[in-house]
């Protein structure tokens, strides 16, 4: 029987890669992503700021290629024109990004829009502007999330899954050990950088990850 069988809940729960090349280097990138997609994450967030288009196109074009015929989306970091040119599933925005009613004004209803969030209010704004999800965090402490002040908790999580009608990925210090009381706290999806990069078998580290969901009520 699958898992989607058993329990509705936990098949629709996802899991999102973001990906830092600089972090995984000097291992490539693209071979990571397809990794990835190999071990069925739900999702790739390609977060490559700073790279020259050129690269960014020629990264998302390997990376939606790879993921043709599989259920892995691929979503591209602000860059709007090169998600859409080269038909990525959507868009991830920021901060400082474009407002997401401005990305849902010119995209298909189809197109994925999702917003990074720092708190209840940030997420509730992100929902009534047309995004399909929000990315909350930092959950837990993380390096990479210094600046965005003290981590958040599981409260904090709890509270906005509780309030939001889309879906609320636990982003910041999430690890295996972690996972399950953010999925009892109502995440409908696990993001992160490291959970996926510092692993040596993602197909290992999918599944470990995939047991802890099958576990909840």
């Amino acid at each position: 029987m699958s898992t989607s069988t058993r329990n509705p809940q936990a098949a629709a729960i996802k899991l999102c890669y973001i990906t830092d090349r600089r972090t995984l280097s000097p291992r490539p990138l693209l071979p990571r992503i397809l990794e990835a997609i190999r071990a069925r994450v739900d999702m790739v967030q390609i977060r490559e700021k700073d790279l020259f288009t050129r690269e960014l196109v020629a990264l998302v074009q390997g990376a939606v290629i790879g993921a043709a015929e599989t259920h892995t989306q691929i979503v591209v970091n602000d860059r709007l024109d090169v998600a859409l040119a080269l038909g990525a599933a959507g868009v991830h925005l920021g901060t400082s990004s474009m407002p997401p009613e401005a990305v849902r004004s010119c995209v298909g209803a189809d197109f994925l829009v999702g917003v990074s969030c720092h708190s209840l209010d940030e997420a509730l704004r992100a929902e009534a502007a047309g995004a399909n999800y929000v990315l909350l965090g930092p959950i837990f402490p993380t390096p990479s999330k210094l600046a965005y002040g003290p981590p958040l908790g599981l409260q904090t999580l709890r509270d906005t899954s509780a309030r939001l009608k889309i879906p609320v990925f636990a982003l910041g210090g999430i690890n295996v050990e972690r996972a399950r009381p953010c999925l009892e706290a109502g995440a409908r999806g696990l993001a992160g950088i490291s959970l996926f990069q510092e692993c040596d078998s993602l197909e290992e580290r999918v599944q470990e990850l995939r047991a802890q969901i099958a576990g909840i009520s």
